[in-house]
């Protein structure tokens, strides 16, 4: 069993930051590639920021330059760190990992989401 909890969601003013945090806890052998993902109301779950195991981080233009994925392995956590937001960055938040268990299987995991806000 593997869960990922994220947490650091919000209501926050334009220009302002949030940090985001999802820790993976359960069986797990090891992490490939971690990620965060939103959804605003009505519209499809898309890509924000990937990191890969070797650190190599993958984001979507518009974040670019205000946002910056981390994690940390020791404590299976990943973390977006959000600055300048946008009213446009409002949207649900989720973690996504790709996990390897201990029988050597892979499996993608998401958490449940974290809702943040941005609005004066």
């Amino acid at each position: 069993q593997v869960q990922l909890v994220e947490s650091g969601g919000g209501l926050v003013q334009p220009g302002g930051s949030l940090r985001l945090s999802c820790a993976a806890s359960g069986d797990i052998f090891g992490i490939n590639v971690m990620g965060w993902y939103r959804q605003a109301p009505g519209k499809q779950r898309d890509l924000v920021a990937t990191i890969a195991s070797g650190d190599s981080t993958n984001y979507e233009d518009s974040v670019k330059g205000r946002f910056t994925i981390s994690r940390d392995n020791a404590k299976n956590t990943v973390y977006l760190q959000m600055n300048s937001l946008k009213p446009e960055d409002t949207a649900v938040y989720f973690c996504l990992a790709n996990i390897r268990r201990g029988n050597g299987r892979n499996s993608l995991y998401w958490g449940r989401g974290t809702q943040v806000t941005v609005s004066s």
